[in-house]
């Protein structure tokens, strides 16, 4: 009997195929010193990392994609990173902002926005790998707001703060209830726009980049007040999809 004289394969994995893996892992430690940032009172960098996470969530899952570098643990990290960006740091950052004096009641918004936000996680991974299995395409629309819009929505009374440079807003009682309606808009059912159900014409492509480059100038100049018009401009959008039928409700996905 001869003994087995193949060695087992090394695989090799080139370098960029890692890319999207390092965002999310640069999205994980900003989320992690936003936290860091509120807790000492740096508000306004702590929220700018929140941002960043934002940002870089948005360009991970594509990269991926465009390098064919989707994978199962990318897919697990992607989620994970979701969590504490969107579900974790800005609840808190917002409760070392306005909400400590509150004690219970303060933390009670907290932990239910938390809650909502892995329940709509949950619920996304469940249905889109239902749809992969089932070799289904997946839609063009969302139910209920997606964890990085309901980041940016519930930061919206400390973005409305920094833009009139004043800490006097909205009483923490408005605070702790706008936490709460937002964390329910998480788990909701209303259909949402995504990006990606969004087209565009050959001939308004010119058009389309003066508009960026015009809001890329205003955040970088007026980034709170331009934030709050972005907010506001996401909320109408979606009241006036509802309104108006626009979302068709066939369409959807977690």
């Amino acid at each position: 009997m001869h003994g087995n004289s193949e060695r087992p394969r090394t695989s090799e994995l080139p370098l960029i195929q890692l890319l999207p893996n390092f965002l999310t892992i640069a999205a994980i430690c900003a989320g992690l010193t936003a936290i860091r940032f509120g807790f000492q009172g740096n508000y306004e960098r702590a929220v700018l990392l929140i941002l960043a996470a934002a940002i870089l969530d948005g360009l991970d899952g594509r990269l991926a994609r465009a390098l064919k570098s989707d994978s199962k643990m990318g897919a697990e990290l992607d989620s994970l990173a979701d969590f504490l960006n969107f579900g974790i740091a800005p609840p808190l950052v917002i409760y070392f902002w306005a909400l400590q004096d509150t004690k219970s009641m303060g933390w009670m918004a907290v932990l239910t926005y938390a809650v909502c936000c892995v329940v709509r996680l949950a619920r996304f991974n469940v249905t889109a790998k239902a749809e992969q299995e089932e070799g289904q395409g997946r839609s063009d629309y969302f139910v209920g707001v997606p964890s990085p819009a309901g980041a940016m929505l519930v930061m919206l009374p400390m973005f409305m703060s920094f833009s009139i440079a004043t800490e006097a807003v909205f009483h923490v009682g408005i605070i702790m209830a706008h936490m709460v309606v937002i964390g329910l808009l998480l788990i909701s059912r209303i259909p949402t726009w995504s990006f990606k159900a969004i087209t565009i014409s050959r001939q308004n492509v010119k058009f389309i980049l003066v508009g960026f480059a015009f809001l890329a100038a205003a955040l970088m100049t007026y980034a709170w007040v331009t934030l709050v018009v972005l907010c506001c401009a996401y909320v109408a959008g979606v009241i006036w999809a509802l309104a108006s039928g626009k979302v068709p409700r066939k369409r959807i996905k977690f």
